[in-house]
């Protein structure tokens, strides 16, 4: 497993999956910090009878150490009969790894992520096959009925309103894999076909789409065809939520080799992120630091020196506290601010790196005056005094 020195990204390693004797490689990369919530947009309307919805997703770069937005598109279907089953990030380990998506026979798990437009956590309900041909529901699919004529209309009741992109983890979603689920793991699979892999490049080489430049907001949020950035495509109306990147996500400057294990290789012996993250030399926000503790009675046998020292330690503890939250609640409307006006990389890195400087600099006085108070307890009058070593 290959680390990258002095970046958040942590490994970018090759997954083989064997199923049923026929078996596709998967890239799966395992970055420290979870990618921006789902964009709000609308679903460009579908372009002829065939095509399936393949929703957008956040897919991450390590050359630049940023996620980018990859457009959702209709895609023509490989096979008569296959369904796609999405990607999605999953908390595993310490990290976040990326599970590629696939065709196959039957929709399998894709994280409970709701994309939207009939991919709302589980299965699919934006069509379905019918001897050969496949049906649209209108109710979530966007389809021109003068055109396409196989379809059909069941609504569905979409409870779950969350955008959040990952699964597992501090916020992720919660959800396993039904039995039918993992069965659909174990069929046929077709990996992503060319149009996607061009489609995907196209994204990652267009810089607009990097999370850093559009804050979870991408200018080009659907496609009506894949790689198709221009005609039709649909722009995001908003942010599924506030991003906030880390300040160390860039790249270590090179991009070294992928590691291939052997297509034989078990799936016990696939290489998996450390335990052991690095993490960086100081926190980034007051809300990645604990809040002050509160202070530990002591006992010197001197009551009166005891209750004024806990009662010092007290009030800091809560002038403490007081000054975290504060320091907290202005981070947060700074990213809020942030977040409403078009802001460049580099004005978001400043910000971070002040973020970064004014929790240290609270940490750093904090524990400062916490010394000092113990330096400065009442003393112990009444403390019996410590036997003298025994000489021999």
């Amino acid at each position: 497993m290959t680390q990258f020195s002095g970046s958040r990204l942590l490994l970018l390693a090759v997954i083989v999956l064997s199923l049923f004797g026929a078996s596709f490689a998967q890239v799966a990369i395992s970055v420290s910090f979870g990618p921006p919530a789902l964009p709000v947009y609308a679903q460009p309307v579908c372009p002829a009878a065939g095509y399936i919805w393949v929703p957008g997703y956040w897919a991450y770069d390590p050359n630049i150490g940023d996620y980018y937005w990859v457009p959702g598109t209709w895609v023509l279907a490989p096979e008569l009969g296959l369904l796609w089953t999405p990607p999605w990030w999953g908390w595993e380990n310490g990290a976040y790894l990326f599970h590629a998506g696939y065709w196959g026979p039957t929709v399998g798990f894709y994280g409970g992520i709701n994309y939207g437009f009939g991919y709302f956590g589980h299965g699919y309900e934006g069509g379905r096959w019918n001897h050969g041909v496949f049906f649209y529901n209108r109710a979530v699919s966007n389809v021109n009925v003068t055109r396409i004529t196989n379809v059909y209309n069941v609504r569905v009741t979409n409870v779950n309103v969350n955008r959040v992109s990952y699964n597992g983890g501090p916020g992720g979603i919660e959800a396993r894999a039904t039995a039918a689920e993992e069965a659909a793991a174990r069929e046929r699979h077709i990996g992503p076909v060319a149009a996607q892999t061009q489609h995907r490049d196209t994204a990652r080489n267009d810089p607009q789409l990097r999370a850093s430049a559009n804050q979870g907001r991408p200018p080009i949020a659907a496609t009506p065809q894949p790689a198709s950035f221009k005609a039709g495509a649909v722009r995001a109306t908003a942010a599924g939520a506030p991003y906030h990147p880390p300040v160390n996500r860039g790249p270590a400057g090179s991009n070294p080799k992928e590691q291939v294990p052997h297509p034989n290789q078990p799936a016990a012996s696939i290489p998996h992120p450390p335990n052991n993250v690095p993490r960086p030399p100081t926190p980034v926000h007051a809300r990645n630091v604990p809040a002050p503790s509160a202070p530990t009675p002591r006992n010197t046998g001197n009551p009166q020196a005891d209750r004024e020292y806990q009662q010092r330690l007290e009030e800091l503890n809560a002038q403490h506290q007081k000054e975290h939250e504060q320091l907290y609640q202005k981070q947060e409307q700074d990213h809020e601010r942030m977040s409403q006006k078009p802001a460049s990389a580099a004005q978001i890195q400043q910000m971070e790196r002040q973020h970064q400087q004014q929790t240290m600099q609270m940490e750093q006085r904090h524990n400062q005056e916490q010394q000092k108070a113990v330096h400065q307890a009442p003393s112990a009058r009444n403390e019996p005094a410590r036997p003298e070593p025994q000489r021999h």
